[in-house]
């Protein structure tokens, strides 16, 4: 190819066909030494090194990735990086996708595995092609980060709880007594009302009752929700259909969505397997989420809420056409306090984290600015739970 410098290699092999018999065994035995070289280099490495093709055949794999997947060389040819992890063909959008290989992303991605044994795994795939013409390959480095994992959210968790104590604490002291008196003299108020009946100072003092008691009830959700993050209790796991949480939370919420003019797209299978969940938790989960949605969003905008599954999860996915989330906030979305919203407390997404955390699950966010924003929520089946509970 012109403009293509040409290796050593590519030069012998341009003239392969006038090398004598010894010539071609001595390029032989010095290829093969040079392959058992690199195997060696790669197999002394810690992450795991993998060489697959667009469907996922495993061309190449080192000791260490084979361990990490529970990889067994098999001479059928059926075993393939999407059947050893199942859902993270999904997961990279390579499912019956057409991208032209050149314009293919380099992705990162963390995931679970839990076979052989359970451990939280950082894949970092990079597409190419080793020849002009030739099939187009994938160059994946898989690192087990389970104990830095684990440590950090550790750090983080304790973090959060300790700033939260911190605030709670003074919080509930400074607004739970006055919601008290506010409370009671309310219903003083009321029962006076009730003797004047029909005047026009009753009329006034009545407009003026419903905005004190609406304050009062939007100043006693900030408390339930310091108390919420403060207090977790463990969640009461049942058989749970998750399209039946979905569409109760959206039924819930359909006045409100007519009524910002925004329209409701669902997108939801026949037969969705069974989940282990605490019903009422997946309902302040999808509730919190959707009236992000709706909030990020103007009328006219576009709510999409789509439910999937592979043989190991159930998928939900929630898209919204609203304003996106900078870049510099999409790290700071899961701490305390931390909010874009105008009145926001900043602790929905955190208690969004804990809840799919303690169901096994995972959160994730994309977004991009005056496009809109994904949550995707990945939760295990019950048979997967189960396994990952016996090891």
């Amino acid at each position: 190819m012109a403009g293509k410098k040409q290796t050593a290699l590519d030069k012998v092999i341009g003239r392969i066909d006038r090398l004598d018999a010894a010539s071609l065994r001595t390029l032989v035995e010095k290829l093969a030494r040079e392959r058992a070289l690199l195997g060696s280099v790669f197999n002394t490495l810690q992450e795991g090194v993998m060489v697959i093709t667009e469907d996922g055949e495993i061309d190449y794999i080192n000791d260490a990735g084979a361990n990490l997947i529970g990889y067994r060389e098999s001479g059928d040819g059926e075993t393939t990086l999407w059947r050893l992890v199942p859902g993270l063909r999904a997961s990279l959008g390579m499912e019956g996708v057409q991208t032209p290989h050149a314009s293919a992303p380099v992705v990162t991605r963390e995931f679970e595995l839990t076979y052989p044994q359970p451990r939280v795994v950082r894949l970092y795939m990079v597409p190419f092609n080793e020849v002009e013409n030739d099939e187009p390959r994938h160059a994946i480095i898989l690192t087990d980060i389970t104990n830095e994992k684990k440590s950090t959210e550790e750090l983080i968790e304790n973090e959060k709880i300790s700033s939260i104590l911190l605030l709670a604490a003074g919080v509930a002291h400074e607004l739970g007594n006055p919601l008290n008196s506010l409370t009671i003299h309310l219903q003083l108020i009321e029962r006076k009302l009730k003797k004047l009946k029909g005047s026009k100072e009753a009329a006034s003092l009545e407009e003026s009752i419903r905005v004190c008691q609406g304050e009062v009830t939007r100043l006693d959700g900030i408390i339930r929700n310091f108390l919420e993050a403060i207090r977790p209790r463990p969640p009461d796991l049942s058989e749970t259909n998750v399209v039946e949480i979905v569409e109760d939370v959206v039924t819930f919420q359909a006045k409100e969505l007519e009524d910002r003019g925004l329209q409701v797209e669902l997108d939801f299978p026949k037969d969705v397997p069974v989940i282990m969940a605490d019903r009422n938790q997946l309902k302040q989960v999808f509730f919190n989420l959707v009236k992000n949605a709706m909030e990020a969003m103007e009328p006219g905008g576009r709510l999409n809420l789509r439910v999937r599954a592979d043989d190991e999860s159930v998928f939900v996915r929630i898209a919204d056409t609203g304003s996106g989330i900078k870049t510099d906030d999409l790290a700071k979305l899961f701490s305390p306090y931390h909010t874009t919203k105008v009145g926001g407390h900043g602790l929905g997404l955190m208690i969004v984290q804990r809840i799919m955390r303690d169901h096994g699950g995972h959160i994730g966010i994309e977004s991009k600015q005056h496009a809109g924003t994904v949550v995707t929520l990945q939760f295990p089946q019950k048979h997967r739970r189960v396994r990952m509970l016996q090891a």
